[in-house]
């Protein structure tokens, strides 16, 4: 049986040979094999209009901090991890931390589950407590660059102005359709080079017409990570042709994007970075005595708070969070449906999405497209405003007659509780045992562990949830003793001091 320190199958990895121009970012990622031999790929951002100087260190130092990041997920399998650029203590604290949490995320998550990508015999492995998960070195090759107080010194951000990380799924578009009520949005999308851009076409092709702040970069993140995957040989060799709802080992995806989008948001002063994460996306869990996030670190109100940490000592003073913590998915399907259907109607959340008379349409088979069906449905809303097909809407609603959806326990039920009750899906032993309902679900739920008020800007909060209240059956705070009704007056609002200087 194999051990923890089988995985470790490169001697190193480099991350070098930082090139910066007006408009693009590039560095080398160098692969060291055991058996000396060398493999190289090329990461880059690319912008459409000038962004960096490279006489200037803060931008040697950002775009050192931009090409770094995919390279954390793979302190587990490299004898060192290298990273020749410009960084100062600040980021290097964040960089050796960030691979420690991620090197325990990917040992629970990924390597001590019946992972489908993992060959046999490196299958069944067993692993428990320990002080430090990171098998490898990490090695900054250059020398520290003294801490500078921010980035771009001429301009102060401002709080009335929002980066949002944009994807043309149901989070992005309701944060965006939210912030253009009461703030300036500026939807910023990242083409990462694969097929995951079908997903954010229709909504960029939109935004790129109705909103003049829309913007777009260019990343090929998704080659380097398949490149990754074909140097691991722990890899099963047809892993591309393995249908899976996972990754095979990578789970330090966001802040691939959002070193991307930072840039931009730095250059225009824009105060606030918005992510779009529900409820259910911060959660803590134990496997075999060690304490991990369930794969969803970097959609947790932790990576929020420790990414606002970081802005906040690089002296950017940027606040990183979300506006959606308190909420459900099917919450947030609700206000996409109820308060911006022309926004929803760009909407594509499917693994497989494709092109048809120059728009992207979504596949009707996989796990997302049968939730989302499921849920406007249940909404009392057509599927069809999407894209669906009444095909491809009669097979995913018999699906669910049959199978669950990946969501918690209790938002699932719910929703088969509502599907069941207006005779959407099946009446049979599968669907009644699952169909419960659960009035929380559809309400505005606050506690310390998932959705704390003081990781929301006091700025944010009187007319976020002004927007909210009338589509949710009421808010509810979790105290010792249970769930109590909440009323969202300004005493409440103002009830817990926002947790950053603003």
């Amino acid at each position: 049986m194999k051990q923890l320190k089988d995985f470790v199958v490169l001697k190193s990895l480099r991350v070098h040979k930082l090139e910066v121009k007006p408009g693009r970012v590039s560095a080398t990622y160098e692969i060291l094999h055991r058996d000396g031999s060398t493999a190289t790929n090329v990461l880059f951002y690319t912008y459409n209009r000038s962004t960096f100087d490279k006489k200037r260190k803060k931008d040697l130092n950002l775009a050192s901090m931009m090409v770094a990041q995919v390279a954390l997920n793979y302190g587990l399998f490299c004898q060192e991890l290298i990273f020749d650029g410009f960084y100062d203590k600040t980021d290097q604290d964040f960089i050796k931390s960030m691979v420690e949490n991620t090197s325990r995320e990917i040992l629970t998550n990924k390597l001590l589950i019946d992972n489908p990508f993992l060959i046999e015999d490196y299958r069944g492995l067993q692993a428990t407590r320990q002080d430090r998960y990171t098998q490898a070195r990490i090695v900054f090759a250059q020398d520290t660059l003294p801490s500078s107080p921010g980035y771009f010194n001429e301009v102060k951000p401002d709080l009335d102005k929002y980066a949002i990380l944009s994807s043309g799924g149901k989070d992005s578009l309701v944060s965006y359709g939210l912030i253009k009520e009461f703030g300036e949005p500026y939807p910023i999308f990242v083409n990462e080079a694969g097929r995951h851009w079908f997903t954010a076409v229709n909504s960029y092709r939109y935004f790129r017409e109705t909103e003049p702040n829309t913007g777009k970069v260019w990343c090929n993140s998704d080659r380097i990570f398949n490149w990754m995957v074909k140097n691991l040989s722990f890899i099963k060799p047809n892993y591309a042709s393995i249908r899976a709802d996972i990754y095979p080992v990578r789970l330090w995806t966001v802040a691939v994007f959002l070193f991307g989008v930072l840039p931009a948001a730095l250059k225009k002063g824009l105060g606030n970075v918005i992510v779009g994460d529900e409820y259910d996306t911060t959660e803590r869990k134990t496997t075999n005595g060690i304490s991990h996030y369930s794969a969803l670190y970097d959609q947790s109100k932790y990576f929020d708070n420790a990414l606002t940490r970081y802005y906040q000592k690089k002296g950017w003073n940027l606040l990183q969070y979300s506006m959606l913590r308190s909420m459900s998915e099917l919450l947030i399907m609700k206000v996409l449906l109820k308060r911006y259907p022309d926004l929803q109607k760009q909407q594509i959340s499917c693994h497989a999405a494709h092109e048809r008379d120059k728009r992207m349409y979504p596949c009707g088979k996989c796990e997302k497209c049968r939730r989302i069906t499921g849920m406007i449905t249940a909404l009392g809303e057509h599927p069809g405003n999407c894209g669906y097909t009444p095909d491809q809407i009669k097979v995913a609603l018999a699906q669910l007659s049959n199978a669950s959806v990946k969501q918690v326990g209790s938002d699932a039920a719910h929703l088969y509780h509502l599907l069941l009750s207006k005779g959407h899906i099946q009446a049979n032993a599968f669907t009644k045992k699952l169909a419960r309902e659960h009035p929380r679900v559809m309400q505005l739920r606050f506690d310390n562990e998932r959705s704390d008020l003081a990781d929301l800007p006091d700025h944010i909060r009187a007319p976020l949830f002004s927007i909210l209240s009338p589509y949710s059956n009421g808010a509810i705070q979790k105290k010792e003793n249970g769930w109590q009704e909440l009323e969202l007056n300004h005493s409440f609002l103002s009830s817990k001091p926002y947790k950053y200087n603003v």
